[in-house]
Formats: C-alpha cells, structure tokens, sequence
C-alpha cells in the first residue's frame, strides 16, 4: 500500500474542494478573499477572477453587514460557526438562502490568520419549510374556521369570519362580500362584510354595477381570477368611470368567489383585491371555495335557527292573541246569560246578541281547526259547481252588512261561467278581502270587485281606496300570524285571514297576490281556473 506524498493530498484536497456543489471559500481576517472555488461560481455566480481580491461584504445584505463583524469576533477566539443560517446576495441581486460553516485557518505558530467558509445553498429547503408552513397554517385556518362557522347562527358574524379567513388565506390586501341583493332596476348588491380596509373605502364608491366581471359572479357562472385586472377585455366597458373610479381601493390582482345555497341559489360573492399583480392562484382559489361550501351551509343553517326563532315568538304571541280572542265572546256569552238569568223577561233582547257571539267563536275555532288540518295536509275541500256569478253576488251581499257606509259595486263577465269550487271556503276567502277592504279604508267608501277572464282562469280584483299596505311588507300579509300594525302600535286580528285566503286559493290550484301603495288603497287579486263544460 502507498502513501500519498504531501504534493498527491494537496491536489487531491483541490480536487474534492473544486469539484463541491457547496461554495467553499477562504479569506483573510480583513475579509479579503483569497479562493474561490466552482461551487462558489455556481451559487453566487461571480467568477474567480471576479472575486478573489474583493471584500467578502459585496456577498452580504446591506441589513446584515453586522453579521460579518460577528463571525471575525469568533475567529479571531478560535471559534467555529456550524450551519449558521443567514442570506447572501448573487451577482444578479437575487438573495439566496445559505448555511454558513465557517473555520479558523492557522500559521505554522498556531495564530489565526484567516477562515475558511462553506457556503451550502437552501433556498429549497427553505421555500419547501415556507410551503409546509403556509399548508399548516391554511389546515389549522380551515380547520378553526370551519369549528367557527359550524357553532356560529348568527349571519352577520358568519359573514364577518369568512371573509376575514378568505382574505387572509388568499392573501388578498383586502376582502368583502357582497349579497346577491339587487335593486329595483337591477344594478346593485348589499355590502355586508370587508376585511383589511375601511367601510368607507367600499360604500363611499357605492355598490358593485352590473359590470361583466361581476355579473360572471353574481350569477353564479364560476370563479373569476385576474393577475392584471386593468388588462381584462371585460374591464372599463362600465359608464361613466370606464375603469376604476377614483378613490377606489388600487385592485390589480383580483379574485371573485361565488357563494351558494345547498340549493344552488347565488347568495352573494366573496372579492378580493391586491396593489400587486398575479398575488391569487389556483390554490387559493380552491381554499375559498372550501370556506365558501361551509359558509354557505351555516348561512342556510343560521338563516333557519332565525325562521324557528321567528315563528316560535309568533307562536307564542298567537298563543296570547288566541286566547284573548276566544275569551272575549266566552266572557260577553257569559254576562248575556248572568243577564237573563237575573232579568227572563230580557230573553228576547238577549238571543240576538248571543247569536252573534256564538257565530264569532265558531268561526274563530274553524279557523284554527282549519289551520291544523293544512299543517297537516289533510284539509278536504267540499266542491260543486257554482256560477261564478252567484259566488260574488253572495260573498258581496255579505259584506254589505257589515258596514251601511261603504259602497261595494261588482263587476263580472256578460258570459256565465262555472267555477268547480268549496263554495264555503272561497266566500270565506272573498268576505274576507271584503271586510280588510272596509276595515283599512274608513274615510274612503268605495269598494269595486272586478271579474275577468284569462283564458282558463277568471280573476276577482277587488279595491280599495285605503291605508295601502307598505312594499316591504306585502309579502308578508299572507304568512301565518301576521298581523298589520296601526298608528297607534295596536296589531289587530290573530294574523291568520289571509293567511287561510292564500292556503284556500292555492288548494284550488289558483293564487293570491296584494299590490298597493300607501296612502292610495290595496288591490286584493285572486285567480280560480274555470270549469270546462
């Protein structure tokens, strides 16, 4: 076996040292570099002749310079430096991750007189470290958001917890979302949630217009992703700004979300905007629409808990307003009967009034009775053919009596016509207009009842000149326990008329429907099919 003589390892040692992927570096203890091997050309990019001679400084961050002055403090003790984790700056400019092992060098008398440095490169690694990092923290987001949303029944703090987790998953500068809320002509939403900017910012600039862009969210056409928004061909075709207002947030990089119900419904929109270009990616559009899903489902879930919350409290006040109802002609029956029982010769004044009593509390527990049976779905209709003629003379008639001030004129087609109908239950549905129609006009008298014919249908219009009913609430007047609410803050009736106007109407397979402006009256409309001869 041979000996390497001491010329074979020096070259051997310049081999293994030339041949390193790591940059392998010596210096003087002033910080003059003195070599430099491939690896260093190949991480740094400098060339030899380029570097020998330079200060080791022109490699190092201006914001780190210190660290050199660290590392020439430890040398000089005779101090190694293991894997220090730090930055250095290419010839490009691009800074690059580094592990830093750095060595004393020795004269023959045992005196440090420089160092010797390897340089590996772990930019990988690092970025690989960030990437796992970015896919914790977006695990334990999601994961926190959805515990969040999953125990949260309250829409406004649903909305507020998306969209400050999407904003901040998607790294966007700032979020909103915009319910799919349009008004009369079409051309707005509701702003209800942002994140990382002002209110101000997004209501001063008012609501999102029926642009392109957004159109492709609010109708639910699918994700929409820009890296230079200003350069969509869709962009600045809106009137009067053609582009972005002034004022508005700086949007270059943009990302829209649609949001829908478990039934597919387009709730809203999630947007996000950033200063920079090409911020969103594919990533993160799939964690938005995770949260959005989520969402989505506590929305429907909260939207729910409300409607129980609603109807239980309605409940509980039909419980009262019932029961005051049916006391009422129990208590005036039983001080009729106290009468006549202290006074016979009374009898005759009395049976009239008891009557009439009687009459109300029948018809207020059918009502209800009828209530139970649509709940459930087991009301029988009684049908037989009936001229619709003699439908609205009766129903008219009626209503007469109750009021001698209010005029009620009719209107109905020359042709006779046959409705297959519950003579009882559609009375019940046209006296009951009647008498709202009398009730809620007492300074305007006149009534109309208007018949027509479309096609297989006939339609009965009835009108008043009244207190009109307000838009908001139009929908409303036919849900179960609604009751209208006076000037004087008094809800009157048990909110259940039209309630059973509509439910009768529609188990004739026909519909009802309210349009009235305040202050100029209500037209009640009411279309039954006709019976084909």
């Amino acid at each position: 076996m041979s000996v390497q003589t001491t010329t074979e390892r020096m070259a051997t040692l310049a081999a293994i040292i030339e041949s390193s992927d790591d940059a392998i570096i010596s210096k003087q203890l002033n910080g003059i570099i003195t070599s430099w091997n491939k690896g260093a050309e190949t991480i740094f990019g400098y060339t030899e002749a380029e570097a020998i001679g330079q200060h080791i400084s022109f490699l190092i961050p201006k914001d780190r310079l210190e660290e050199e002055e660290m590392i020439i403090s430890k040398l000089r003790k005779g101090e190694r430096i293991e894997h220090y984790q730090t930055n250095r700056i290419t010839k490009s400019g691009k800074e690059v991750n580094i592990s830093l092992s750095v060595s004393p060098i020795y004269n023959e008398t045992g005196k440090v007189i420089g160092a010797s440095k390897i340089a590996r490169d772990i930019t990988k690694q690092k970025e690989a470290e960030k990437l796992i990092e970015q896919y914790v923290y977006r695990l334990e987001l999601l994961n926190a958001t959805g515990k969040a949303l999953a125990a949260e029944l309250d829409t406004n703090i649903i909305l507020q917890k998306v969209t400050d987790a999407t904003t901040k998953l998607s790294g966007a500068a700032f979020g909103a979302f915009f319910y799919n809320k349009t008004d009369s002509k079409g051309g707005s939403y509701l702003l209800f949630a942002i994140s990382g900017a002002p209110r101000e910012a997004f209501e001063k600039l008012g609501m999102p217009r029926n642009t392109e862009i957004f159109e492709m969210t609010f109708n639910g056409h699918g994700i929409v992703r820009s890296d230079d928004i200003t350069k969509d061909p869709r962009y600045g075709k809106n009137s009067p700004h053609k582009g972005m207002p002034a004022g508005h947030l700086p949007v270059v990089s943009y990302l829209a979300v649609p949001v829908f119900s478990p039934s597919g419904i387009v709730i809203g929109g999630l947007f996000f905007g950033h200063p920079k270009p090409a911020m969103f990616t594919k990533e993160h559009e799939r964690l938005v629409e995770s949260i959005a899903s989520q969402a989505a489902i506590s929305i429907e879930n909260a939207r729910l808990y409300q409607e129980v919350q609603k109807l239980s409290t309605k409940k509980d006040e039909f419980i009262g307003f019932a029961s005051h109802e049916l006391k009422t002609p129990l208590t005036t029956i039983s001080g009729y009967l106290q009468l006549v029982e202290e006074s016979p010769d009374l009898i005759r004044h009395v049976v009239p009034k008891l009557k009439k009593q009687v009459t109300r509390l029948v018809a207020i527990i059918s009502d209800l009775l009828d209530i139970s049976k649509i709940q459930a779905d087991k009301l029988e209709l009684n049908q037989a053919n009936i001229s619709l003629r003699s439908l609205i003379k009766e129903s008219v008639d009626s209503a007469r009596q109750l009021s001698a001030t209010h005029e009620i004129e009719y209107k109905i087609p020359n042709e006779e016509l046959f409705l297959y109908v519950d003579a009882t239950k559609i009375n019940q549905v046209l006296l009951n207009i009647l008498s709202n129609a009398i009730k809620y006009s007492p300074d305007n008298k006149e009534i109309r009842v208007n018949a027509e014919r479309f096609g297989d249908e006939i339609k009965i219009s009835i009108s008043d000149h009244g207190k009109g009913i307000a838009k908001e609430h139009l929908d409303q007047v036919f849900t179960q326990f609604y009751r209208v609410t006076s000037k004087d803050n008094q809800t009157e009736g048990l909110g259940l008329g039209l309630y059973l106007c509509k439910e009768y109407a529609e188990a004739h397979h026909g519909k009802i429907w309210a349009e009235s402006e305040l202050g100029k009256g209500t037209t009640m409309h009411l279309t039954l099919p006709i019976k084909k001869v």
